[in-house]
């Protein structure tokens, strides 16, 4: 008996075609919070762009503020 299929965009947030992302796309590829995603956009942590009225986060500024956290000076605790 074969297993129901789940939609490739769930199992595979990653498509490399992609040049813009909607917010749910970027959280799964951060596998943060819609929320979170939504506050680093608002707090300029992540770059966004509008187009007509919806906001989309460009592939490569998900790659930048991981590079970004990456060389970010620890925090005291």
């Amino acid at each position: 008996m074969d297993e129901p299929r789940t939609p490739a965009t769930a199992l595979e947030p990653h498509d490399p075609a992609l040049v813009l992302l909607t917010v749910e796309e970027a959280t799964r590829r951060l596998r943060i919070g819609r929320t979170t995603c939504f506050r680093l956009v608002l707090a300029g942590e992540i770059e966004s762009v509008t187009v007509g009225r919806l906001r989309r986060i460009p592939a490569d500024a998900v790659t930048a503020y991981v590079a970004k956290l990456r060389h970010r000076p620890a925090e005291a605790a």
